[in-house]
């Protein structure tokens, strides 16, 4: 096995062995707690930029498949787990996670302390990381983090974002079947792509919808052209500041249509309304985040994947209702408003991978359609 290192920009270094493609890897270093589903979190866009470091040990025990993508191609800049599975038991696998990331040119580091990591990274926040298999010398990988672009103001949904409008029919996986295909949709539901994932226009699908993916820079005139019955802003990666377009297409939406929003289309929803978004320490990821809605009082365990959240205090004196809060540091989860048509969560309903709590979200998206 080859050597590689892992770096952190506050001066942490780790030697362990690589995995995955060799050569060098930029990004943020965040932490992720779920215990299982890590080609969903692969192939989830909205980690694009970011080095996911996994906090359960054991990763890669039953492969990878193509029907567990959540996107077209993993989008993440760098892998770190404790143990990578060269062997997996399954029989749905087609390929090892080594495979898996040698084909899409991910590196990845493996035998190092991810509790430390995990530690280093709650304590002192996300920081910038390389992840190296050619490069050891400190003095040359501390310069390569320091000139790297941090995930603050810029613009990177773009390179997630589809990059033409195509409509999404394929529903949820079904034992002995695969992805069925739904045969009667009821509604056109136009779906903003900052990065959607699959299982998100799957449920969609289940529920009678037929959804038309437009690019996260479509102008507001371009949806009303399909006289959609609902509208979609989805999941995406980074910072949503920077997304003005989409800022505006949405803000000339709010009130049209119903409108029903997702983490990073949650954050949108907030600038449009006049919010101020600010960053996390380290951010919510992972699958066992309790979420309060204020409404029933009841809890939910919900998969999170963000770091930067609305400032619920900036919504104060807009015509909005704060709906769900996050039992861990009580930011906020979730607003509404009845006058302008909408909901939105911080959190993922979807799940993939994750816990099913929330997916009633769906059916009260679709229901509000009339």
């Amino acid at each position: 096995m080859k050597k590689a290192v892992l770096y952190l920009e506050k001066g942490k270094f780790f030697e362990g062995l690589s995995f995955g493609a060799e050569g060098t890897a930029v990004g943020e270093v965040i932490f992720n707690t779920s215990m299982s589903g890590y080609q969903e979190i692969l192939t989830d866009p909205s980690y694009h930029g970011q080095i996911v470091v996994m906090t359960y040990p054991h990763i890669g025990n039953v492969g990878v498949n193509r029907e567990d993508m959540e996107s077209r191609r993993p989008f993440l800049s760098g892998f770190v787990v404790r143990n990578a599975c060269k062997v997996p038991s399954s029989w749905r696998a087609e390929k090892s996670i080594d495979e898996f990331l040698k084909e899409w040119n991910i590196v990845g580091i493996e035998k190092v302390d991810t509790r430390e990591i995990t530690r280093e990274i709650r304590d002192n926040g996300a920081q910038i990381g390389v992840i190296s298999t050619e490069i050891f010398d400190i003095k040359e990988l501390k310069k390569i983090v320091e000139t790297a672009p941090r995930i603050e103001n810029r613009d990177i949904v773009k390179d997630v974002s589809t990059d033409k409008p195509y409509v999404w029919r394929e529903g949820s996986w079904r034992y002995g079947e695969g992805y069925h295909k739904p045969k009667n949709f009821r509604y056109r539901i136009a779906a903003i792509d900052c990065g959607i994932k699959h299982n998100i226009m799957r449920l969609m699908a289940d529920l009678g919808c037929e959804v038309y993916v437009f690019p996260y820079d479509t102008d507001y005139k371009e949806i009303l052209e399909i006289s959609p019955h609902g509208l979609f802003i989805s999941n995406g990666p980074g910072d949503p500041r920077p997304l003005e377009k989409t800022i505006e297409t949405i803000r000339n939406l709010l009130g049209r249509i119903p409108a029903f929003g997702i983490c990073l289309g949650h954050q949108l929803i907030g600038l449009a309304l006049g919010g101020v978004i600010k960053k996390l320490k380290f951010g919510h990821h992972g699958g066992n985040h309790p979420v309060k809605d204020l409404s029933t009082q009841k809890v939910e365990i919900t998969a999170q994947n963000h770091n930067f959240v609305i400032d619920i205090e900036s919504l104060s004196d807009k015509d909005v209702e704060i709906t769900h809060i996050n039992l861990y540091d009580h930011t906020l989860e979730g607003i509404k408003s009845s006058k302008l048509k909408f909901f939105s969560i911080q959190y993922h309903p979807e799940a993939s991978p994750g816990p099913h709590d929330a997916r009633y979200l769906f059916k009260r998206f679709v229901d509000s359609l009339g």
